[in-house]
């Protein structure tokens, strides 16, 4: 009668496994026992009362821990925008004729009287030269009336004309006195069409393309087309839509400042935004809110804001869309890096270095995340221990460090941090089998 071999801590000369299929067995068994024991993997199955190690080999691992900084935050809500031009004039113009000239290139910068376009002046000379030739025709004939009128005066004292002839070559005066004025009234009309032929920029700016060329005819009035736009880019203007919701918390805010703030101008309340392009970092840019609506659309309950923005080196382009964000206040608050923010399923947590040089959790509430990386931990409720300046907090070799099992930890400059003695806080041995 034979039995199955049994594993035995003395059991220094394993039988053969060629000897029996239960002898073979067991000795798998021995090996998968003793693999998992070095691999630390299942340490119940060392047997014989043995424990694992209190630490991987090579002693404690290296981290390197910084205390939580305390900074001035600042509440502040982020918005889409746009960038729109402060100033935009549709060129067109103001008489008939053809183009005979361009003066600008598609896309330039112009100043304010600067030509654009040059029509024909040869019909619009001849029409003010017609003004002023029938002016000296209404001259000419002024003349003769008021001889006229002197010599039906005279022969009625002699009794040679009747009073109402007299009327008739008074009537006759004042009647070309104001065709006169008429006359030279059109003469100045005349001129006006004929500066007008030449177009200019009405403000200083940068142009579209030329939308008619050399040679084509430009009709003014109803149908008068249109030959190219100016836009200002220095300033720019920015605008965002505001929901209801945050325009009430600002509104709260600034009120807390200034009791009389809803009866200023917006622009005295020196509001501050930021702003970054959509291939910029963060939000470089500053302004200041200089207009919002007066009504709140009920639909798309927004309210829309205007912010004024330098812009010498024509970096912003109307059209162009924009991160904004607005500051609200100010407060204290605790940050740590955020590498250093663990997740376990719902629950964020830190590891920090306790009594002993031992690695413990710490769960905190975390908050806005910062344009430098740095994590902002609300305070902790009540009841629960948050973290401290006092704390350190490991950033860096969290994926060596075990909750509860020893570390060595460094500072940011690599030297070491000196913490109370580890023989104080031992890590708890495993059970044995």
């Amino acid at each position: 009668m034979s039995t199955s071999p049994t594993r035995t801590c003395d059991s220094r000369h394993p039988a053969p496994l060629a000897v029996r299929p239960a002898a073979r067995a067991a000795a798998v068994l021995r090996f998968v026992g003793i693999l998992a024991l070095a691999l630390g993997l299942a340490p119940g199955l060392a047997g014989c009362g043995r424990r694992a190690p209190p630490s991987p080999p090579g002693g404690a691992p290296k981290v390197t821990v910084a205390r939580p900084e305390v900074r001035t935050v600042f509440d502040q809500d982020e918005f889409s925008g746009w960038c729109a031009a402060p100033e935009t004039v549709e060129v067109r113009a103001r008489v008939r004729g053809h183009i005979q000239k361009v003066h600008f290139r598609d896309g330039e910068l112009v100043k304010a009287g600067d030509p654009l376009f040059t029509l024909d002046r040869r019909p619009l000379q001849a029409e003010l030269d017609r003004a002023r030739e029938q002016v000296r025709i209404y001259e000419a004939q002024k003349v003769a009336a008021v001889k006229d009128l002197a010599r039906q005066t005279e022969l009625q004292q002699k009794g040679g004309a009747s009073r109402s002839q007299v009327e008739q070559a008074e009537a006759e005066v004042g009647t070309l006195d104001a065709r006169i004025q008429a006359a030279k009234q059109e003469v100045e009309r005349a001129k006006l069409d004929l500066e007008y032929a030449v177009i200019t920029a009405p403000i200083g700016g940068r142009t579209s393309r030329a939308l008619l060329t050399l040679g084509n005819l430009v009709n003014a009035g109803g149908s008068d087309p249109l030959l190219t736009t100016i836009v200002v880019l220095d300033p720019i203007h920015v605008y965002i839509y505001i929901d209801e919701r945050t325009l009430q918390r600002h509104r709260a805010e600034r009120r807390k400042v200034d009791p009389d703030i809803m009866r200023k101008h917006i622009s005295e309340a020196r509001i501050p935004f930021f702003f970054g392009l959509e291939i910029e970092e963060g939000y470089p840019h500053e302004g200041f809110v200089d207009f919002s609506d007066n009504r709140i659309d009920p639909a798309t309950g927004t309210l829309l804001a205007r912010g004024s923005v330098p812009n010498p080196d024509t970096l912003f382009f109307p059209g162009a869309r924009v991160r904004v964000r607005v500051p609200l206040s100010s407060h204290e608050a605790l940050v740590i890096p955020d590498t250093a923010v663990l997740t376990d399923q719902d629950r964020k947590y830190v590891l920090v270095v306790g009594e002993g040089g031992t690695a413990v959790r710490r769960d905190i509430r975390p908050g806005r995340l910062l344009d430098d990386g740095m994590r902002v931990v609300l305070p902790a409720p009540p009841g629960e221990k948050g973290l401290t300046t006092d704390s350190w907090v490991i950033v860096l070799g969290i994926q060596r460090a075990r909750v509860n099992y020893p570390v060595e930890p460094f500072d940011g400059d690599g030297k070491p941090v000196a913490v109370a003695s580890a023989a104080a806080a031992a890590p708890p041995a495993p059970r044995a089998n």
